[in-house]
């Protein structure tokens, strides 16, 4: 069992869910690697982006104030990629995508991450 979060979250980072989640009701991130944005996390409301065999659940990320879990997936190319890193979703100023809930907000989550054991 790991002993490292694989996903975590900045406080901006959940505070700025907690508002979505008011807004937008249950909510899940996707990470890809490729268009929209490179390689930044998309969220969206919960099953709004279909995910299938490509996909991998990386983490539930349970945040305070929020009764269920936000579940974050990943493309399975991306988290061959990155999979002895781990991800920290943070927030930064600016438009990211239009897909993403936190468009109209001025900001944007982007990842951060760290290298973790093999």
């Amino acid at each position: 069992m790991d002993a490292v979060p694989r996903v975590e979250l900045t406080p901006a980072a959940a505070e700025l869910l907690r508002r979505l989640r008011t807004q937008h009701g249950p909510l899940m991130f996707h990470q890809s690697g490729g268009c929209c944005d490179g390689s930044a996390p998309m969220c969206y409301p919960e099953g709004e982006f279909r995910t299938g065999g490509s996909d991998v659940l990386l983490a539930e990320l349970g945040v305070e104030g929020v009764d269920e879990p936000i579940n974050f997936w990943i493309s399975k190319s991306q988290y061959e990629l990155w999979s002895h890193t781990r991800l920290i979703v943070d927030v930064v100023p600016g438009r990211g995508s239009g897909f993403s809930l936190e468009a109209p907000e001025g900001v944007r989550f982007l990842i951060r991450s760290r290298v973790v054991g093999a």
